[in-house]
């Protein structure tokens, strides 16, 4: 199972490499999640990335690590199902609006934490 997750994490940095390279691309993925209720097909993804964590920080090196990360994605799917796409539309926006040095930055943070997760699985 922590070889699942040291993959989840590779996934993580190869993506955040992407959005630092090309920022645009975070963009266009803001926009397919914010039409309609395509929000929703995050919730399902973080369920079973949430379970993967849990289940699987028993066998990892940093147990609280990948537990917290498994935390974290179980908390954001229920706040997507709580909050719903018409609320979290104006997030998304907000987002879409920052700068590319603002998008990469963020990237730098997400590239850390696949870092952090890959080092702790």
């Amino acid at each position: 199972m922590s070889t699942v997750i040291q993959i989840f994490g590779v996934v993580i940095v190869a993506i955040a490499i992407v959005y630092i390279l090309k920022p645009g691309v975070m963009n266009r993925l803001f926009e397919f999640f914010k039409k309609g209720k395509r929000l929703y097909l995050a919730v399902p993804i973080r369920l079973a990335l949430a379970v993967v964590f849990l289940l699987g920080a028993r066998e990892c090196k940093q147990f609280w690590v990948i537990f917290a990360f498994g935390i974290l994605l179980l908390i954001s799917a229920i706040l997507i199902l709580v909050l719903g796409p018409n609320k979290l539309r104006p997030v998304i926006e907000w987002w879409q609006r920052q700068s590319a040095v603002f998008l990469r930055a963020m990237a730098l943070i997400v590239l850390a934490i696949g870092v952090v997760i890959i080092i702790s699985a």
